[in-house]
């Protein structure tokens, strides 16, 4: 009597088991390649966009504390002017007018700081003539900071007399002994990070 076998292989079995993907498969890939992609360039360009407003940001708060302490320095050299005017002619919350040696040459400069929109100016006047005057004279206008962003609520400029009290406004010139200057940056104040405050004072050596 005779028997047969049929045998099957391995690798019979295992063609058998292959098969192509379907279109519904292959869709499938397609779209999840494609949601994958879209949001790792998302990430990628949100990272990119963030990181270029820190270094913005950054960049006009280093540039502000520069300014300032320029500012401050000024301040601290406040002395009659060429003219024979007081050190301080005019202050207000975000202006002030005064005379102090800015350039190091001897001569007495009427020096403002002033506020226009979001930028803080400083403007040098040099005296000319005999008598000397500021009168008429070309000024020198470079910026000190910008995206300046100080509420009504937090004055750029506020004097202090000699006792160390808060002086009101319209101030009285002869009774300041000390300027706190406060400066708040921020690039855009519809995102994070929020208001960098830089603070400097100075006392009037010379009064």
């Amino acid at each position: 009597m005779e028997h047969h076998f049929s045998i099957s292989t391995p690798a019979a079995s295992r063609t058998s088991r292959v098969r192509g993907f379907t279109l519904v498969e292959t869709l499938i890939v397609i779209a999840l390649t494609v949601l994958v992609g879209g949001a790792l360039t998302s990430m990628i360009f949100y990272f990119y966009r963030n990181n270029d407003y820190v270094l913005q940001e950054g960049a006009a708060v280093q540039s502000a504390s520069q300014g300032l302490e320029v500012a401050v320095k000024d301040l601290r050299e406040a002395s009659y002017g060429d003219d024979g005017a007081y050190p301080i002619a005019n202050a207000a919350t975000s202006t002030i007018t005064f005379y102090a040696d800015v350039y190091g040459t001897g001569d007495i400069e009427e020096v403002q700081y002033y506020l226009s929109g979001t930028t803080l100016y400083q403007a040098v006047t040099t005296a000319a003539g005999s008598p000397p005057s500021y009168a008429g004279q070309s000024t020198s206008t470079s910026t000190i900071a910008t995206y300046v962003r100080n509420a009504s609520s937090t004055p750029i400029f506020q004097y202090y007399d000699d006792t160390g009290a808060l002086l009101s406004y319209p101030v009285n010139v002869a009774s300041i002994a000390s300027i706190m200057t406060t400066l708040q940056i921020d690039v855009d104040p519809s995102r994070s990070p929020s208001l960098y405050s830089l603070v400097e004072s100075a006392t009037l050596r010379n009064l």
